[in-house]
Order: structure tokens, then C-alpha cells, then sequence
């Protein structure tokens, strides 16, 4: 449709050269900003497999978004995603298909927004073909496998001016926004924060193999990317397709699959950038796979308050203790927080200011009991210190996990908001992970200069 001032070209406009952000925008572009927000983000997808389903899950409430194309390798996953959106909005058009990213990119000429949800070695290539086509990007983390393909990804955002949000979506959760900044750096309940925990243990059933019921059935195989696809697109093999997490040349690892999301939490809420990772890997039980199955890692911090360490550890071998979580513990309490409400928990040290005034204002609430007690006062008085009081954040998140993250980028695109995982951001937090796997392989402590960790 012909505008004096198109909608793209609007859209393009409405975003600050180099770092693309909105900040304190001039009221005139305020109110362009407003005029516009009732027309449509023109949206196109790359990838479309189960982390598209899930990004897709979280955008169906975002108003405002026209479903324009969509691409993968495998035809299959295309015309379900197609039909999907058809389907779920009851559209009078069917997005357009394709197999090839950049052919895409090529045709569709009024895209607005790309969204990026393919295997970890196509982040860097897909995100710098979509921002160099005039497109803004959501990209799910890890931004690539290498981090010189996260680099290239940070300086092809700010040479387009494109905007750039990386998947790190507990950036945009109401639950982590409020404990960091209501509760940590307002009220400061924690007090010195020395160290910080975080896990993810995932059960031996969630961690197999897949695509073996397809690859082994000829009559499905069938809708499979042929071997010619395959090879084209960095695929040695169907398996590869499927797990190409457990091959070094196409990922991380699980320390970049579920570590980074957790990582990411530290280096946020701390402020700062790690100074040296000491890590430690095994292949024990999935002995065939290339990346380690279990990995540990201590990163040393320098804040402002003193000296931290946070331990991680990334298991895929049980799904005992806990879950996932993040914790942050201080001489004054500790916040317990995750993207499960389940997960998440506060605790007052015994010796500590009351936190009643708090819970009398509804910052915080009141939990049922306290941490375990000794079965008596002489061990307590031996051997542990009194059990913290347990208290609860006072309300939840009632959308999906992903859901604030993708508002955010698309209220950006508006001009109507700061990014809040912009690709430098992203890149100054995610630098650290790149260097637990050859910590680990080399069992060595890394001291982190500025080549480590500067784009």
C-alpha cells in the first residue's frame, strides 16, 4: 500500500542509529509513535521447529502483528507453521512458505521484523542476512556458537541500525524485574551479595536422542530434508538435523542450551562481567556425544559491594534437586528465583533486619514456616546457624515465560520502548559461556582479558 510516509519506512525511522534504542525520544516522534501504533508489524520467521512453536505460543496475545512468511529446511515444519497461523487467527491469506532464508529475505520486500529460531550455528548468518535486508531481529539465544559469530552479529546491529533482541527472555520478566530492582537494589533485603547458585538438572528421558521415530519409518521419513537439503544447509545427516545440540561444530552444549539462560541472570543482576571461569565436564554417561553431559563452573566476580563467586552446574543426567533455579545469597537474605513461581522463595537471615515492614506494604509475603531446623538447640548452637525465615514474591506471571520478552521487541520496533536484551548487551553477557567448554577441556582456570570478553 502507497503512503506518503510508508509503514516500514516509518517503522525503520522510529529507531536510533548505531545502538537502534529509543531514549527519550523527541515529543514529535513520541507522537508519530503513537499515530502508528495501530498498524501492523509486518513479521517473518526462520525456523520453524519446537522453539518456534513455543515463540509462536507467546506472540498469539500480542495485537498488532501481520504473519507474512515464514521459512525451513524441512517442508513439513513450513506448511504446519503456515497453517497454524491460518488457522489460529482465521486469516484470508495463507503467509507465504519458503525453504531458503535468503530467498526470502530477497522476495518479501515490506518485511518489518524477523524473528530467528534455528539451530545455534545459523543465529549469526540468519540474524546479519535479516538486519542487512532492512529487518529487525529477534533471535533466540545462544546469539551463535562462536563467539566471533556473536560479534559479527553485535556489529551488523549497530552498522544497520537495526534492532537486535536476543532471547533471553527473563530480561522482560515481571518476576526478575521486581526482585532486582525492588527488592535487591531498592530495599536491598539481601545485603552483601557474596554469592550466587544456579542449576539446571534435566532427567535422562528429556535428554535422549530424537528423531529416531521418523528416521527409522520410510513412510514418514519422507517428509525429511534429503540428503542433498541436508549437506546444502550444514547438516552431515538426519541425526545431526535432529541433535545437532551434541555436536561441537553446530553448538554449545548443554552449558549454552540451558546454562546461558542462567549465566546470563548472574552477570545481570551482579552488574558485571565475570574475571576468570574454572570449570569441569564429563562425558559419563551419553559417552558417544561430543559435548560434555554434565558440566560445573565457578566464575569470580569484582562488584561494587566486594568479591562473588557464582557456581552453575548443568545436568542432563537426573532431574533431581530442584529444577532450575538462580539464587542469590547475602549476609542479609537470599533470593531463590526462577521462571517456575514453584521455584521461587526468599529467605531472611536470622540475624537480620525485620522484614515485617516490608510485608505490611505487600513488597514481599509472608511463607509457610522456615528453612529446616536441627532436632535440637544444642545442635544449632554447635554446629548450623537458625534456620532463615521463608517468605514468597506477591504476585506471578500470568502469561507465557516468553511472551514479555517478545512485547518488548515489538514495542521497540514501535519506538515505544528500550530493548531490554539488546545484541551488545547480550554479547557483553554471554562472552563468559563461551569459554566454560575449553576451561573444562583444558582444566585450566581462564582469566578473562578484554579480548575475551569486547567485541
Amino acid at each position: 500500500m502507497k503512503q506518503t510516509v510508508t509503514r516500514r519506512n516509518f517503522i525503520k525511522g522510529s529507531t536510533a542509529v548505531g545502538t537502534g534504542l529509543i531514549l527519550g525520544a523527541p515529543s514529535i516522534l513520541s507522537a508519530a509513535a503513537k499515530q502508528a501504533a495501530s498498524d501492523e508489524i509486518r513479521v517473518g520467521f526462520i525456523g520453524c521447529g519446537k522453539q518456534h512453536e513455543v515463540l509462536f505460543n507467546a506472540m498469539k496475545n500480542i495485537p498488532g502483528l501481520r504473519y507474512t512468511a515464514v521459512c525451513d529446511i524441512m517442508k513439513d515444519r513450513v506448511g504446519g507453521a503456515a497453517s497454524r497461523m491460518k488457522s489460529t487467527f482465521k486469516l484470508d491469506y495463507i503467509p507465504t512458505r519458503y525453504i531458503d532464508a535468503e530467498d526470502m529475505l530477497t522476495k518479501e520486500k515490506d518485511l518489518d521484523a524477523v524473528v530467528v529460531a534455528t539451530p545455534d550455528f545459523w543465529h549469526a548468518p540468519h540474524t546479519i542476512m535479516a538486519l542487512e535486508a532492512g529487518c529487525h531481529v529477534y533471535c533466540e539465544k545462544m546469539m551463535s556458537n562462536t563467539i566471533d559469530g556473536a560479534r559479527e552479529m553485535v556489529r551488523a546491529s549497530e552498522r544497520t541500525g537495526k534492532l537486535c533482541q536476543i532471547g533471553h527472555q527473563r530480561r522482560s520478566n515481571p518476576r526478575y524485574l521486581y526482585a532486582l530492582k525492588e527488592l535487591i537494589q531498592r530495599h536491598k533485603i539481601c545485603g552483601q551479595i557474596v554469592n550466587a547458585n544456579g542449576q539446571w538438572n534435566r532427567a535422562v528421558a528429556s535428554s535422549r536422542d530424537i528423531g529416531g521415530d521418523l528416521m527409522n519409518d520410510p513412510k514418514k521419513r519422507r517428509i525429511l530434508p534429503r540428503d542433498s537439503v541436508l549437506k546444502k544447509y550444514g547438516f552431515k545427516d538426519l541425526h545431526q538435523f535432529f541433535n545437532w545440540r551434541f555436536y561441537r561444530d553446530l553448538s554449545g552444549g548443554p552449558i549454552s542450551d540451558l546454562g546461558a539462560h542462567q549465566i546470563d541472570i548472574f552477570n545481570w543482576f551482579f552488574g558485571s562481567q565475570p574475571k576468570s571461569v574454572m570449570a569441569s565436564g564429563g562425558r559419563n554417561y551419553f559417552k558417544e556425544r561430543e559435548h560434555f553431559d554434565n558440566v560445573m563452573c565457578i566464575f569470580e566476580y569484582d562488584t561494587p559491594e566486594g568479591g562473588a563467586r557464582a557456581f552453575y552446574q548443568v545436568l542432563t543426567t537426573t532431574s533431581s534437586g530442584g529444577g532450575y533455579f538462580e539464587s542469590f545469597m547475602g549476609t542479609e537474605g537470599t533470593i531463590e528465583i526462577s521462571e517456575r513461581a514453584a521455584f521461587t522463595n526468599l529467605f531472611r537471615e536470622n540475624s537480620a533486619p525485620s522484614w515485617d515492614p516490608l510485608v505490611a506494604r505487600g513488597f514481599i509475603k509472608k511463607g509457610a514456616g522456615t528453612a529446616p531446623a536441627a532436632a535440637d538447640s544444642s545442635a544449632i548452637a554447635a554446629y548450623e546457624s537458625a534456620p532463615p525465615d521463608k517468605f514468597m514474591l506477591p504476585g506471578d506471571l500470568n502469561k507465557p515465560p516468553h511472551q514479555p520478552h517478545l512485547e518488548n521487541f515489538f514495542a521497540s520496533v514501535r519506538g515505544e520502548a528500550k530493548l531490554n536484551c539488546d545484541a551488545r548487551h547480550a554479547f557483553e553477557s554471554e562472552a563468559p559461556i563461551y569459554w566454560v567448554n575449553p576451561s573444562a577441556l583444558a582444566n585450566q582456570t581462564i582469566t578473562f582479558t578484554e579480548e575475551h570478553l569486547s567485541v
